[in-house]
């Protein structure tokens, strides 16, 4: 896939920055592509880990933005993959299906910042900026979460425990399995 040329004389970093998207959903990563496009930067994109080993065999980037969940595949590695070959890489993990335990390994990893979904592209060239620094003043005391929200993080954290297996997240939470598939199909409050 070609570049295109850069019009935008808004680069981040001097010139223009590289950055490589890794994300399955391609509308998701096409609107991502040409928001970071518009604010200057070089984009490349890949749907696996496999395409973007083979982007980051080319070159190095300055910023990366790595999806989680790559299909049946882990953004951790993708996380991994692009720090052990270029450590100065600032690296942003989105997800949809954000826990504790993954924030803390993609950080442990290499990863500069955990944004859940949605984020969008200032969410992004924000957590790019903060360059891994944390931040002290942080509220400890965060919003309570409610029944449903704190519900449906438990499924969701299950699915992934089971790789997204519904008939094994329903025996797990002791659901039936049309039961899981309505919750599901319900949005997060």
């Amino acid at each position: 896939m070609t570049e295109p040329a850069i019009t935008d004389s808004a680069a981040p970093c001097g010139d223009s920055a590289s950055l490589l998207i890794v994300e399955d959903d391609p509308t998701f990563a096409r609107t991502l592509r040409r928001s970071f496009e518009r604010r200057g930067y070089r984009v490349s994109s890949a749907a696996s880990p496999e395409e973007a080993e083979r982007l980051c065999a080319a070159a190095d980037f300055d910023y990366a933005v790595v999806d989680l969940k790559l299909g049946a595949s882990s953004g951790l590695s993708v996380v991994q993959m692009l720090h052990g070959r270029a450590p100065q890489t600032r690296i942003v993990v989105l997800t949809g299906y954000a826990s504790i335990a993954t924030a803390v390994e993609a950080i442990k990893l290499g990863a500069s910042h955990y944004l859940a979904k949605p984020s969008n592209t200032d969410d992004i060239e924000a957590a790019f900026a903060s360059g891994g620094e944390g931040d002290a003043s942080v509220p400890v005391d965060g919003r309570k979460s409610s029944i449903k929200t704190l519900e449906w993080e438990y499924i969701h954290g299950t699915l992934v425990e089971c790789d997204f297996n519904i008939s094994e997240a329903a025996r797990r939470l002791g659901l039936h399995r049309r039961t899981l598939a309505r919750k599901l199909e319900k949005r997060q409050v």
